[in-house]
Formats: structure tokens, sequence, C-alpha cells
């Protein structure tokens, strides 16, 4: 127990970040969680910035909920008590980073850093050897104030390879495991990025267990180049802090604006790109949350007040989201008695008269908006934005790779976190709210109630009717 404050809490934690993005992050994460998992330990794991994939492949190899961490998004007090909470519960926290260690603001070095959570490298060393060994070095010592463990080489293909890397490195910076090219741990992917796990369930199992004996490969192939290090021995003990109870207060004493309201949430697999954080938010504002499938329903859940028609992947299914009819005719009729809808991202692409998908199909979705949505392969938008509302300011981020057009005059733009064009427009029609951004609710818990309640600060706008 830190003698600071006695309220603290140390486990042994773990931060995975790499140079960029693409070497594998995500894979030896989970497999990492997945063999501490095995051996009986509760490992809780967080993912850096505004992701919706990779914690569900996560949360499947821990077998425990993961929550995104962002600074900026969130906010340093709720992280804090984020990793607070997991401390109380967890053997081993692990936290993936994003893109490269040094990427975005703030950025993974400096979530680490916040945390004093130790760095392990991830690297992909395919078509290199000594000079893996100097980005390694380079990302270790490019600033003071974070610790890191040494280099995981991922995609090192012999024995020889892993001692050419071994031997450039220097005593600080030793190398941890070297993982062989093995397609068996290949975690699937698409144009957004992973699989959802809910559509691969059965698939990932196996992987995770191959992914663990790469694990233990990969390690001992280390230790025959000369390394010293353990990879399985590498989480130090940190200690995790509660916010200030006037933090803690903001953060949990939610005032009960939502109490009673009967909020439908479209889940399934066109609409999952859905933060646990957003949904403990609202049942902490009293709200009671009923799930249901655009794809498969044919009616709303009972006695909705409100719904949320969230991001995904329409593109995918608009052959099933378009055909059915008694879905659209039920939001249409829940739309026209003017009550709130939340749309976000592929919720609003859901909301417009059509989508094209990636083969070039023109879809009718629901018609609640002018304008139709196209798919772009791969050219899009991602970045961090905060909704400026009427009912409040909102952050959030986009990520989408469709465009939209033929649509009304946006009732606002989005802000982008550091450029002055306009960020992504805001459409409002009746108590409908749409955008491609994905809001993070607790940034701004009475402005989300407002838009759930259909408590509008500004004059309604007519749709298409």
């Amino acid at each position: 127990m830190n003698p600071i404050n006695e309220r603290s809490i140390s486990v042994p934690a773990l931060f995975l970040a790499a140079p960029a993005s693409g070497q594998g992050k995500t894979t030896i994460t989970a497999a990492l969680a997945r063999y501490f998992t095995n051996q009986g330990k509760v490992v809780r794991v967080f993912k850096t910035g505004p992701d919706y994939l990779d914690p569900q492949i996560l949360a499947q190899a821990s077998g425990q909920p993961v929550v995104q961490l962002d600074l900026w998004m969130a906010g340093e007090a709720w992280c804090q008590q984020q990793l607070f909470a997991a401390a109380q519960v967890a053997d081993l926290i692990l936290v993936e980073g994003a893109m490269g260690m040094f990427d975005g603001d703030p950025s993974s070095a400096d979530l680490a850093a916040r945390f004093n959570i130790p760095i392990a490298m991830v690297m992909d060393v395919k078509g290199m050897a000594q000079t893996a060994a100097a980005i390694a070095t380079g990302l270790a010592r490019y600033r003071d104030d974070y610790q890191t463990l040494g280099l995981i080489a991922n995609n090192c293909s012999t024995a020889r390879h892993a001692e050419l890397i071994q031997q450039a490195l220097p005593d600080d910076v030793p190398l941890l495991a070297c993982l062989a090219n093995e397609p068996t741990v290949a975690l699937p992917e698409r144009h957004l990025g992973l699989v959802q796990a809910q559509e691969v369930y059965e698939q990932l199992e196996p992987i995770f267990e191959l992914g663990c004996q790469w694990l233990v490969d990969g390690a001992a192939r280390a230790k025959q180049s000369g390394a010293v290090a353990d990879l399985f021995s590498l989480a130090h003990q940190v200690a995790f802090y509660p916010v200030a109870d006037a933090e803690l207060a903001v953060i949990e004493q939610v005032p009960k604006t939502l109490d009673q309201v009967r909020i439908g949430i479209a889940r399934d697999a066109a609409f999952s790109f859905i933060y646990d954080a957003n949904l403990a938010l609202l049942e902490q504002m009293g709200a009671q949350l009923a799930f249901f499938s655009p794809l498969n329903d044919t009616c709303l859940p009972p006695e909705v007040d409100a719904l949320w028609l969230p991001g995904g992947y329409p593109e995918l299914h608009t052959q099933a989201l378009s055909s059915n009819q008694l879905m659209h005719q039920a939001i249409k009729g829940f739309y026209h008695a003017n009550k709130p809808i939340l749309a976000e991202c592929g919720g609003f692409l859901y909301c417009l008269e059509s989508l094209t998908d990636l083969d070039e199909q023109m879809w009718p979705m629901l018609g609640l908006l002018a304008g139709q949505g196209l798919m772009r392969g791969k050219r899009g938008c991602q970045g961090m934005q905060t909704a400026l509302l009427p009912e409040g300011d909102i952050r959030g981020h986009a990520h989408h790779r469709s465009r939209s057009q033929g649509t009304d005059t946006p009732l606002a733009y989005c802000q982008r976190q550091r450029h002055s064009a306009d960020g992504e427009a805001i459409y409002r029609s009746k108590k409908l709210t749409a955008s491609y951004l994905h809001l993070f609710f607790p940034a701004n818990p009475t402005a989300v109630a407002a838009l759930f309640l259909g408590a509008f600060n500004e004059p309604i706008k007519l749709g298409l009717g």
C-alpha cells in the first residue's frame, strides 16, 4: 500500500504500445489476456482511444468488460477512476495503446505516463534487424516521463533474426519475445478494422488458445537469443489512486434526469458501436434500456420513450435492413409521433433515404432525413470532435468510410479537436438528432439527457414527412 495515499491499490499492470498501427498489439494483448486468464487470474483490459472493435475482442479473450480510455474525450478524472475501480478486482491490468506510441494528442505515451504504467513495445520486425533495435531504442528514450520494459518483436522469422535484434539492443531495452509469423493467430479483419467478436465468437476461441502457445514459444526464442527478460513476469506493481471526492461526485452522482425513461437501443450485427460507459451512464441517470434488432425484429420494444440508433456496419446488411418494412414503419411512426431519436454514424445512414453499399448497389432506408449515404472504399474520415449542440457540447469521435449527399442544411457542425475546418454536420428533424459523430455520453450527461428527453433549445425543423 502506497504510504502517500492509503486508499491507493497496487496491481501488476502493463501497457502495450507500438511505433505504428498494424504491428500486432491487439493480437498480443488478447493472447496475454487469455494466457493469464487460463492461469486463474482476473485480467482487466483497457483500450486506448475511441475504439469499438478491439474491445470486443479483448473482452472475449479476458472474460471481463473492457473500457476505452481517452484523456481528451473522457477526461483525466474519469480515466483515473476506471483504472482504480479495475484495480479493486483485478490480478492484472493490461492497456492496449492506439496507433503509434506518440500519435494523437493525448497519445498512448501520454496515457501511460499519466498513470505510471510501464510500456512493452510491440513492433513488426519483418524486413529489418538492427534497425528494429534502433527504432525501439528511440521510442524508449524519446521522453523521460514513462518507463519502457523492452521490445516484443513480432514477425521475427528465425533464431538468427532474433539474435541480430537482441545483440543490437542496449541493456536497458531488453528483448522480451520473438514472435514467429503465425497465420493461425491472425484476427479477422474488414474495412473499418477487426471483425466484430459477436460475428466470429467460435472462430476466435482457438485463436486465443493458439496465441497463448505463440507467446510461450516467442518468449523461449528470445531467451535462446541471449535475452534475459521474462515476458510473463513483465507487469510491475502500479499504484492506482481514486479521484478526489469532488471529482468523484461529478462522475458518480449523476442526477436521475432520465428516471423511468425507457430507451430503445438498436443492437445487432448492423448496429453495435456502443460504449459500455454510455450504457452505464444512461442507467445511472435512471433510464430503462430495451434492446432491439432493426435486422430481425418487426417492432420496437413496448412503451419506449426514446430511441438510440448507434453506429455499426449497416453497409454490410443493406438488403436485410431495407427489406424489413415492418421495422421501417415502426420507427417512422415513432418519429412522426415527435419522440426523441439519436442516430450516430451507421444509425445516421439508416435514417437517410438510401444507402449505396460496397458493391455499389443502392438500397432504400428509413427516409427520415433527406439525403443518400454512399460507401467510398478505403477513403474516410476519422478524428476527435465536439458536437456543438444547443443543449451543450458533447465530445466524441468520427470514423467512417462513407459520405452523405443531398442532405438538408445542418443544425450545426462539430468542432475538430485540432483543426479549424468544420467537423461533421449535425442534423435535426422533429426530435431526431443525427450525425456521423459517435458521442461519448459521460462527456456531458446533462446534454445527453436533453437529447433523449427531446428537451431541445432551438426551434424544431421539419424533415421529409
